[in-house]
């Protein structure tokens, strides 16, 4: 039964990644490749970084369609320039701030395009003469033989270019481009002395108000002239318009050729700038802040041992793990100064402030990670949620620079607290928290900050859905939309708030959310065992095709058989449901050996990718259901299925993600799978053993206790996990406790065919 299980998955059409014999790497940077993702529709970037770093100083190929959100693309053959600020793996773009590009001679002082690059000044390119790693990118602009090079500390990118010997070495500075083309009614370039120059960028786009200022300081001095789109402002020493460009020409080219420019970003202002660079990039010694980056990247990386021969796995392993730790990104200033929700200025030097929570979909994987790795980091980000709460008046969303941009349903900044809480990490106010989760699950659109878009605030922060679920139990599909989606993942959340009550003491309040959770019924339809919407007098809509994705609908990025099995909360009571373990088994079986057809909208199908049968492994709504079978009596059909997830969705190849990186949540899920567990219900302290990919995983952990996992006789045949001993002790369950963990110990997973 197990090989005819494995063997459906195969004719899928999906072939097996093959496994590759080396040796292994001592440096874990060495280990990672940060191109993968920038092809297909991974949408991540390949430039410079550190972890949660406030730069992101990366080459922009493109700056318009889908394939646009981080800027850079691995199919386009040209560089528009480098700019500061990225964000990774996003299905929505935005940033791409303060952009730099090094040319020879006169350049028209447009980006020019793909086609046609020598209408402009972007330069053609090669992979041949491009690299990259965790901190350090490099690529020679053929154009003008000018090799650049990029690194950064935490709030400050260093460029270095090397121009031709004797060449007419100039910079442009355009402030007009932005990814996806958002408005930018002020940006500001002033000119402070001969090798230094100032600016910032006011830019209204996903995140309506977004601010970045700019400090930079040249190792040469330069001639310059400043513009208001391509009109030449003489005799000026600052420009503050609509497009301001800067055309900047350096004196003395020394006869190595080489310019390097280092520059300091910030939220606040420009003093925040200037002193961000001065902290951080006090001289010029550019190999120097390369090795800091690399010891940051390496200690962090570090935290995770694996033993394997398959170089291509150990690969995928640490970016995966490199991309878990790009986004959230810090937003305070070296002086403690910040941005807050309401656009003040505040300084708190016993606080950080982050930005960049893409909740609905790193509250799955992401966070839980942190919680084992890194859990006071992951608190830290708590405290700067709760923040925001106290700013706006509603916990975040989907924050983008001080700015809440609504985007997805839910209210998952309570899955990351719930969590905390039930792994007993609370290095913060948790009365406020309490106060904060009650607040996002009831209907009030009441003392919210002003400064929030009210379309943002009505239809997404405070939909009328909440108020929908709470007062009729169920979300009319008929009055809002994705009410299914929504209504299932309300249900979640209010559980969640339940467990937190139940910690709290708050009996009345438990009560009160445990039955908001089991609200999931209301869309379970007994005769097709799918989750279908509901109209206003209680009847099921028509017609109804489970396979149709589509916008608008009942279901957010997906369709009805990948929306039926999100209750995380109570696998028992929709089990119950369906009609038993067996009868949920080949229901199951089910989703994941149907046709992978997809009728209805095709651009919404966009985000239904990595299938397998109807199971879309490419968004994030499908991600725990592997993990259900371990619910059954098929422990290992799970096993099967994450092996074959892990060796044909995952490449060591630019177009090495199904879907989307969404700002580490693809990436986490391989990172705990492959390691032999998964979080599956976050706010509920266990993890779900899968199929362990290596032979042993060192998990070091932040109280100096090592964790291991280790996978005997395991092979590409051996998949299947035949028994579990943790600390010696056989688990009668596939599943394990988060506080087992973090004491230390021991899993042993021993594996068969």
């Amino acid at each position: 039964m197990k090989n005819k299980f494995y063997m459906l998955l195969l004719v899928s059409g999906i072939g097996l990644m093959s496994c590759v014999e080396g040796e292994l790497q001592r440096e874990y940077t060495d280990s990672v490749n940060v191109f993968i993702g920038t092809g297909g529709h991974g949408h991540t970037f390949p430039g410079a970084t550190l972890p949660h770093g406030m730069v992101q100083l990366s080459p922009d190929t493109r700056l318009i369609g889908w394939d646009a959100c981080s800027g850079y693309y691995y199919d386009d053959t040209s560089i528009i320039g480098f700019s500061h600020t990225h964000l990774s793996g996003t299905g929505i773009g935005d940033y791409g701030d303060i952009l730099f590009m090094p040319i020879v001679g006169e350049k028209p002082l447009v980006a020019g395009t793909e086609e046609k690059p020598d209408e402009g000044y972007r330069s053609r390119f090669s992979h041949d003469k491009e690299s990259a790693r965790p901190g350090y990118y490099q690529v020679l602009l053929q154009d003008d033989s000018i090799n650049v090079e990029l690194t950064a500390t935490l709030r400050a990118g260093l460029h270095r270019y090397t121009y031709p010997k004797g060449s007419d070495a100039r910079l442009i500075i355009d402030m007009e481009p932005t990814i996806h083309g958002h408005q930018h009614p002020v940006t500001q370039i002033r000119v402070v002395n001969d090798s230094t120059i100032a600016g910032k960028k006011y830019t209204r786009g996903w995140a309506k108000q977004h601010y970045v200022y700019f400090y930079a300081v040249f190792s040469k001095s330069f001639d310059y002239k400043l513009y208001s789109g391509t009109e030449y402002q003489p005799d000026s020493t600052s420009v503050t318009v609509n497009t301001a460009k800067a055309v900047i020409t350096f004196r003395n080219l020394s006869a190595d050729g080489l310019v390097l420019a280092k520059v300091g970003i910030s939220s606040v202002d420009e003093e925040g700038a200037k002193l961000n660079l001065e902290s951080e990039i006090p001289d010029w010694n550019f190999e120097g802040v390369v090795q800091q980056a690399n010891v940051s990247w390496n200690n962090t990386l570090g935290k995770i041992d694996i033993e394997t021969s398959d170089n291509d796995s150990r690969t995928v392993f640490y970016t995966s793990l490199y991309h878990t730790f790009i986004q959230p990104s810090l937003a305070s200033d070296i002086d403690g100064r910040y941005r807050t929700m309401g656009h003040e200025i505040k300084r708190d030097t016993s606080y950080t402030n982050y930005t960049v929570f893409s909740l609905w979909d790193t509250f799955r994987a992401t966070h839980p990670l942190y919680t084992i790795i890194t859990p006071k980091q992951n608190q830290a980000f708590i405290r700067s949620l709760l923040c925001k709460y106290d700013e706006s008046g509603i916990l975040p969303k989907w924050e983008l620079a001080s700015n809440e941009t609504g985007t997805m349903i839910g209210y998952h900044a309570v899955s990351v607290i719930a969590d905390a809480i039930m792994k007993k990490q609370c290095d913060f106010d948790i009365k406020k928290a309490i106060e904060a989760c009650i607040r996002s699950s009831v209907y009030d659109t009441t003392n919210i900050t002003p400064m929030m878009n009210r379309q943002i605030l009505n239809e997404k922060v405070m939909p009328i859905s909440i108020k929908y679920k709470n007062e009729l139990g169920y979300i009319p599909c008929d009055k809002a939309y994705g009410a299914v989606s929504q209504g299932l993942e309300f249900a979640y959340n209010d559980w969640l708030i339940a467990q937190i009550m139940k910690e709290d003491n708050q009996k009345g309040m438990y009560d009160k959310y445990m039955k908001l959770s089991k609200a999931y019924r209301e869309y379970f339809d007994p005769e097709t065992k799918l989750m279908r919407g509901r109209l206003s007098d209680g009847s099921w809509i028509t017609p109804f095709d489970p396979s149709s994705v589509q916008r608008p609908s009942n279901y957010v990025e997906g369709n009805a058989w990948q929306w039926a099995w999100f209750v995380p909360q109570d696998v028992d009571g929709l089990m119950e449901l369906v009609g038993g373990k067996s009868e949920f088994e080949a229901h199951l079986d089910t989703l994941f050996t149907r046709s992978s057809e997809l009728t209805g909208d095709s651009d919404a199908a966009a985000d239904v990718t990595g299938m397998i049968g109807q199971y879309a492994h490419g968004n994030e709504p499908s991600h725990h259901i592997p993990y259900l079978y371990n619910y059954t009596d098929a422990p290992h059909k799970t096993q099967a299925l994450v092996d074959y997830i892990l060796r044909t969705l995952y490449h060591n190849d630019p177009n090495g993600l199904s879907g989307n990186e969404d700002v580490g949540q693809m990436s986490a899920w391989y990172v705990l799978s492959s390691m032999g567990f998964y979080s599956f219900c976050p706010g509920k302290p266990v993890y779900e053993i899968g199929r362990p990919l290596f032979d042993k995983v060192t998990i070091h952990l932040d109280n100096g206790k090592d964790f291991v996992i280790r996978a005997e006789n395991n092979s590409i045949e051996n998949k299947y996990v035949r028994s579990m001993k943790l600390n010696g002790r056989e688990l009668e369950e596939p599943r394990f406790s988060h506080f087992d963990l973090m004491k230390g110990g021991e899993l042993v997973l021993e594996m068969e065919k």
